[in-house]
């Protein structure tokens, strides 16, 4: 697999889709959680998501309960949420494991394309993010703390 146009998820309303719908934008991928200290972070994505959509960035947030069970709910109370809470409009797609033998395919791309520190593929904790080019080729891996507003000089590099 060379990019992520090479694979597909799941919505989180339950539809296929094909990461190819994304060809020539921008994209932010990150694992997401509901009752993270972290989770505040859903208004930054939406700010960044409202701010560049119309120029091509698309965010992509995928809930994850691997990190201290931060989001037990279904994908239903994942997205009323998130909707209620954050206002979020940017794709949400269906809970997976982002580590693991279970790891999404795309999680496991994503990984390998950008290691973390010391080499390490391993998702260290929620809101680990990935910016990927126009071609569909991851160009940054960002630590979970990493506030989504420092993001956009990189995000402004790549429209």
């Amino acid at each position: 697999m060379s990019n992520i146009y090479d694979f597909t998820a799941t919505t989180i309303t339950g539809q296929e889709k094909p990461m190819a719908e994304f060809k020539g934008k921008v994209v932010l991928v990150v694992n997401t959680a509901s009752k993270c200290g972290l989770t505040p972070q859903f208004k930054g994505l939406e700010a960044l998501y409202e701010t560049y959509k119309d120029k091509g960035l698309m965010v992509l947030g995928f809930p994850c309960n691997q990190f201290a069970n931060q989001d037990p709910a279904g994908n239903d109370e994942i997205s009323q949420f998130c909707e209620l809470n954050y206002g979020v409009t940017f794709p949400m797609f269906a809970k997976i494991d982002v580590n693991g033998d279970s790891a999404h395919p795309l999680f496991k791309h994503l990984k390998s394309s950008a290691p973390g520190l010391l080499g390490s593929e391993a998702i260290k904790w929620n809101f680990t993010k990935f910016l990927v080019d126009r071609n569909g080729n991851v160009v940054e891996r960002y630590a979970p703390t990493t506030e989504p507003e420092k993001i956009s000089k990189d995000i402004e590099k790549l429209l």
